[in-house]
Order: C-alpha cells, then structure tokens, then sequence
C-alpha cells in the first residue's frame, strides 16, 4: 500500500542483534523506512517495488555492523535511498548488490567499511547516484544502461580489516564500469589513505 512506515506512524525503527536475517518487501508508493541497525553478521534483503519510496538507514553508526550482506532490489521511480553503513563506528567485511530498475530515483550510499565488495546495476533514465567506499580494501562494479544519468563514485582505500583471515597488507581499490548511455555525468574520485590520486 501507499503511505506506510517501518514501525507505526512515522515513529523511528531501531534495530539491534547480531547473525539476523532481514528480509523486507516493500509494494506499493510512498513508503518510509528509517532508523538505526546495529548488527554483526547479518543478512539483508529488500525488495522494492514502486515509486516515491523512502529509505533513510544508519547501520553501525553506533556499536557494531561487521559481516553485513545487504542486497537491494528495486522497481519504480523516483525513489529515494540514503544508506550509511560503519559512519564513526568501524564497520568491517561487507558485500553489498543493489539491482535498480526505474526512472529518475536517487541514490546517496556511503559504505565506510573495511574490505567492501559493492555491485550495482541501473537499468534507466535520469537516476542520480552518489556512493562512498571509504576505509580498507574496495571493489566496485557498476553496469549503467540508460540516459542522462547523473554519478559519483568515491573510492578512498585505508587500512586492512584486522582478523579478517586475509592476506591484506597494502588495501587495493578497484573500479570496474560497463556503460551504455547517451548524456550521462560520470564521476570517478579513487584515492589512498593518504589523498593520493
């Protein structure tokens, strides 16, 4: 349905536990889900469907959020995403999808984790994303098909994720694009820990 939100009438969700398996589906206009996730070694999977759909989700912004796979599905346009994962609090492995079929959403994602696998596919005109990787060992692959797109990738690597069982000793960054698109603004910012391009 339209209008509704994550936990009552508009009040914020909070969300705390670790090994949790979180699997929302979202159908219809104009729902909200917003609020704060502390959690290790979780598994999230949203699905969305329709348009003008709000997110606003701190996780690990306090306490903990290592070991997160976060996969997004989303249908419809003009959707709204702003997902912020470790922010001050150390966030550590993470792999995160997100499949965006629509027109006109927008996209602010910052992963502040160590060692972070991100794999993102547009399929659509006039969506505007900005995204973060900042902190450890990055990978991003991004497929873009569709006009007047508007993006920013940012890609600052830091240090290794300590106990990660990895033989991490100097954190690589890697991009990785497939395009097809007329019109579209694209951004790239890689840098190391210490602001070298």
């Amino acid at each position: 349905g339209g209008d509704n939100f994550s936990s009552g009438s508009g009040t914020v969700m909070s969300i705390t536990g670790s090994s949790l398996e979180f699997d929302l589906d979202f159908a219809g206009n104009q729902n909200i889900l917003f609020g704060p996730v502390v959690a290790d070694s979780s598994t999230y999977k949203l699905d969305f469907t329709g348009d003008s759909n709000i997110i606003d989700w701190n996780i690990g912004n306090v306490g903990s959020a290592d070991d997160s796979d976060i996969n997004f599905d989303v249908t419809g346009d003009s959707n709204t995403f702003d997902i912020d994962q470790g922010y001050g609090i150390s966030a550590e492995r993470l792999n995160a999808d997100l499949i965006l079929i629509g027109n006109s959403n927008v996209f602010d994602i910052d992963w502040e984790s160590d060692d972070n696998i991100w794999d993102f596919e547009i399929t659509g005109d006039s969506n505007n994303i900005n995204t973060l990787q900042k902190d450890g060992e990055h990978n991003l692959e991004f497929t873009l098909t569709g006009d007047s797109a508007d993006v920013d990738i940012n890609q600052i690597s830091g240090t290794c994720a300590s106990g990660a069982g990895t033989a991490c000793v100097s954190p690589n960054a890697n991009i990785v694009l497939t395009i097809t698109s007329d019109n579209a603004i694209i951004q790239l910012n890689q840098k190391d820990v210490g602001n070298d391009s």
